[in-house]
């Protein structure tokens, strides 16, 4: 995922006394269905008029069902007065709540009550304290001609928390809060622009896990803005509509009243969730937005992207979250949050064999039938319920269960949902093993699982905040969740997990478990024989809210809709289509290219072939063999650069030298060496006056030819730069210290002194190391890769991700752009060939060696790699398997280098070092060899002549 999902929770961890004090507060200390309406900043008067009168500095924030204060210091704690349980509302120094007023001296406002809340002192996530008793708070407003009209909207707020029946208490507060709305109205002066034109307003609310905050909704010609009702969290939520990328409309409570907005393509959560007070206000605003996207198709189809997963341009976790998207499942509302399927059905062996059908999960079968015992018993209450009849007592997917899962990221949505406290410390999600076997065995739980699951991110998994979540009836703390045996970390239980996920058991029959939540097993006669029935309140149209008068039933429902969980909406009437191939190629095209298998409808191809693609593919390529080889480095090779001639090649090496070598003579010109640190590789500037070095010393060299001295140097990163590249007079520089930085630079014409001045223009941000990096073309795009396996597709243009894709085991030792830019291809260490697709930063295919492939060229067809046993290895991208074996070095491959008519390797024939030191440059991420073995330089003149005959390219062989 471009982003993580666990983002929908920012904020609602927050522990430790460094935190702002702002960030204490949140809508989730409200009860479910609670609007806040304003704050103003008082002192809580602690003994009043006494010699120990204390006053502590906050805020005091007026709710639909409570009084909330906000001290100024964390040390002190958060005070929730639940307005039911006041007695008496009024000026302080008043003798009843209910009389006339007249002008206070005081700003003062007195609440007596018998109940009061305190909540994250020291701002500690904990659970609630309860204090019970007769007690008088005094607040002292800072707007002393405020007090009467909080005083009154006290009492009204009151009346309606005291009202017996729940549905006239809704009835009152929604009255308020619609009052409320229809005074005020969207501030037009925090348009971005005085020339926008307004094409909507309305009300709505902004929707976010378990809380909901009123405002006003603004569409102009330009953006998307929503103005909350409280001015919180900021005052102003506002979307360039030249973002947007897609929309979807929502059902909200079974009700088609939601509109959720994403600014990025494949993001599963989005930039901002509507939930309208009228459908057509709704259906008006998704037409103005989908109006202006010029080139957008609003809604993707599930049949589009069957159609992808089927050929394999989607995985099965990608296609999953796609139709979880489509079927109104969002991270935005927990009641419809994204299910995914337990796959894996052992949790208690040492080793997980993902050959074997008998780890898996019988995908054909929803939950509550996997244990046949339990099952008949099911169903013989089934067969004597009175309609309507349902099977299984709760749901699979539900704001409780998601919860469960999440309570060590998302304590706050817990103590929200269960009125400030933690469930039972036995159960909690205490263990992957019994929370599967009380899915097996228990007679109510029948709970699939989310995305969470098949992500890489832990820490649902680990108790990093510390919290106190209880203890067990064994006498131990609830922490990390305990993991099966042949997880041995949860680093590799996720990990595990995906290639679950991926198995080929699973992409053969996860079309079966599809058929049960999105498909035609999910409702009638179908559900039924698949023993798929649940409440008729979960289904879309099992009751029409508006259709109830009594407004106490209405209530009910939409709570029990709520909080009980909700069937996808219905994606697929017919039986969904397998998955196509065992090994899901996206290609199974031979490798040799006619424009009459290019032209035949249906299939496809990494490439749309360009005329300039096909001119370029190389005929001649497995002919390739070894011409001349020199020795010329004391240890291994790490970067070649061949002029424009040439004549010369230059090396580096992690000897620390840069070498000059002829290629008419033969003989070794020159030998530089900048410090005492390996060179990690090296490139030729325009003009091939100076050669440029990166260095492990933490910069970059620039040498001058013509002058045979240092020019200048580059003092850029923070450890060790592990490649370079130019272009148009910019230098990209990819560190160990997590950055690739932009300068610009304009080389030296008389290189006599240091004439190079460099401006850092952009700086891209890495979570680890970087150890490769290429442009495309154009030097628009940037791809870079990293040690733990990420390839992340960059924009130059605007300094941002475009897509971050985690592609490797392992740390990936190579990238490049296909020659048209539309696809990158990525080596690594864990022997795999990937093609991401530009676009959508899709996976494409993945072809996998015995060894790892250290470097590589390629045309966007075929692809010529080195390996690490030092073979080169052509490789057919369109039929998915090697063409040619040949045999290049002894030991591994480190760099390649195309420059007609030269193809150059350089070895690194030793085997690996225990030091943890990657290689930088073609061959990044690898230990150094061990010290003291003999560098060479392999100059295979293998492409010797080119020329262009009958619209391909031939290359010809020297002898």
């Amino acid at each position: 995922m471009a982003r993580n999902m666990h983002q929908a929770f920012a904020g609602a961890t927050l522990v430790g006394e460094t935190q702002d004090r702002r960030q204490r507060f949140s809508l989730l200390l409200l009860n479910l269905e609670e609007y806040y309406f304003e704050q103003h900043t008082a002192n809580h008067v602690q003994h009043k008029g006494s010699r120990y009168e204390r006053k502590i500095r906050g805020s005091l924030k007026i709710c639909s069902k409570s009084v909330i204060f906000e001290p100024d210091a964390i040390s002190q704690p958060i005070i929730k007065i639940p307005l039911r349980d006041c007695i008496k509302i009024g000026k302080h120094g008043e003798n009843g709540a209910n009389r006339h007023f007249t002008k206070a001296v005081s700003g003062g406002i007195s609440l007596i009550f018998s109940q009061v809340y305190f909540i994250k002192e020291h701002n500690i996530v904990a659970p609630y304290k309860i204090e019970r008793g007769t007690m008088e708070y005094v607040f002292e407003l800072d707007v002393s001609g405020k007090v009467e009209d909080v005083v009154e909207t006290l009492l009204q707020l009151h009346r309606a928390s005291c009202l017996d029946k729940l549905g006239d208490q809704t009835a009152m507060i929604t009255a308020i809060l619609q009052s409320r709305l229809a005074r005020t109205s969207f501030d037009k002066n925090r348009f971005q622009s005085v020339s926008e034109k307004l094409h909507m307003e309305c009300k709505a609310e902004m929707v976010t896990p378990l809380v909901t905050n009123p405002g006003h909704v603004c569409i102009t010609d330009t953006n998307l803005y929503f103005q909350p009702l409280n001015g919180y969290p900021k005052p102003m939520v506002q979307i360039t509509l030249h973002d947007v990328r897609r929309i979807y409309k929502r059902r909200h409570g079974l009700m088609p009243l939601g509109l959720e907005v994403f600014c990025t393509e494949d993001d599963p959560c989005s930039d901002v969730y509507l939930k309208f007070y009228e459908r057509q206000d709704r259906d008006d605003l998704y037409f103005y937005i989908a109006t202006y996207l010029e080139h957008h198709v609003a809604e993707r189809t599930a049949e589009g992207c069957t159609l992808q997963w089927q050929r394999g341009l989607l995985s099965n976790y990608q296609y999953l979250l796609h139709l979880n998207t489509l079927a109104d499942r969002s991270c935005n509302d927990l009641s419809q949050y994204p299910v995914f399927p337990w796959v894996v059905g052992d949790y208690s062996s040492s080793e997980l064999d993902l050959s074997n059908p008998g780890t898996f999960r019988d995908l054909s079968k929803p939950v509550g039938a996997l244990n046949k015992e339990r099952l008949e018993r099911l169903l013989t209450r089934y067969r004597e319920m009175p309609e309507p009849k349902f099977m299984y007592g709760s749901h699979y997917s539900s704001p409780g269960y998601v919860l469960f899962y999440l309570v060590r990221i998302a304590p706050e949505y817990m103590l929200c949902l269960q009125n400030g406290r933690f469930d039972n410390a036995d159960r909690m999600f205490n263990s992957i093993a019994e929370t599967w076997k009380n899915c097996l065995d228990g007679a109510t739980d029948f709970k699939e699982l989310i995305p969470e699951f098949y992500g890489d991110d832990v820490s649902f998994l680990v108790n990093s905040l510390k919290l106190d979540l209880g203890k067990r009836q064994g006498g131990q703390m609830v922490d990390d969740v305990e993991l099966p045996p042949w997880a041995r970390s949860p680093e590799d239980f996720l990990q595990k997990s995906r290639d679950a996920l991926e198995s080929d058991y699973v992409s053969e029959h996860l079309h079966e478990w599809i058929d049960l939540v999105f498909g035609c097993k999910q409702k009638g006669r179908n559900a039924v024989g698949a023993h798929n029935v649940f409440h008729p309140l979960t289904y879309e149209g099992g009751v029409n809210l508006n259709s109830i008068e009594d407004p106490d039933e209405k209530v009910a429902m939409l709570t029990q809709i709520l909080e009980f969980g909700q069937t996808p909406k219905q994606l697929f009437v017919t039986p969904h289509p397998r998955r196509i191939t065992p090994k899901f190629k996206s290609l199974s095209q031979p490798s040799s290219y006619s424009a009459s298998t290019a032209d035949s409808p249906g299939e496809e191809s990494f490439e749309d072939l360009t005329e300039e693609s096909r001119t370029l593919a190389w005929s001649n390529i497995t002919r390739l063999r070894p011409h001349e080889q020199h020795k010329i480095h004391k240890e291994a090779v790490t970067g070649i650069a061949v002029s424009r001639s040439g004549s010369s090649v230059f090396t580096t090496s992690q000897d620390s030298t840069l070498k000059m070598f002829s290629k008419e003579s033969k003989m070794l010109q020159r030998s530089i060496s900048f410090s005492n640190m390996a060179l990690s590789s090296c490139l030729l500037l325009p003009g091939d006056a100076t050669v440029v070095s990166s260095s492990w010393d933490n910069n970059v060299y620039f040498y001058s030819i013509a002058f045979g001295r240092r020019q200048d140097t580059l003092m850029g990163h923070d450890d060790a730069v592990s490649k370079i590249c130019w272009h148009d007079n910019r230098l990209y520089s990819a560190s160990w210290d997590s950055t690739v930085k932009v300068w610009s630079g304009v080389p030296a014409e008389m290189p006599g002194s240091r004439r190079h001045q460099f401006d850092l223009l952009a700086e891209l941000e890495h979570d680890v190391g970087v150890d490769t990096i290429s442009l495309n073309a154009a030097s628009t795009l940037l791809v870079s890769g990293t040690k733990e396996g990420t390839v992340t597709i960059w924009d130059l243009t605007a300094a941002a991700i475009l897509h971050q894709i985690p592609c490797h085991s392992g740390t990936v030792c190579d990238t490049a752009f296909s020659p048209d830019s539309r696809h990158v291809l990525s080596a690594g260490e864990d022997g795999c060939l990937n093609v991401v697709d530009v676009q959508t930063g899709m996976l494409m295919s993945s072809m996998t060696s015995d060894e790892p492939q250290r470097c590589f060229l390629w045309d966007g067809n075929s692809v010529l790699a080195g390996s690490q046993s030092g073979e080169l290895l052509v490789w057919d991208l369109l039929g998915g398997k090697i063409r040619e074996r040949i045999q290049g070095h002894t030991g591994k491959l480190s760099a390649a280098d195309l420059t007609p008519p030269n193809l150059l390797f350089p070895p690194a024939d030793v085997p690996f070092s225990s030091r943890e030191l990657p290689v930088c440059p073609l061959g990044r991420g690898r230990s150094p060899p061990d010290p003291g073995w003999p560098g060479h330089l392999h100059l295979s003149l293998g492409l010797r002549d080119v020329r262009l005959q009958n619209g391909s390219f031939n290359f010809h062989m020297e002898n």
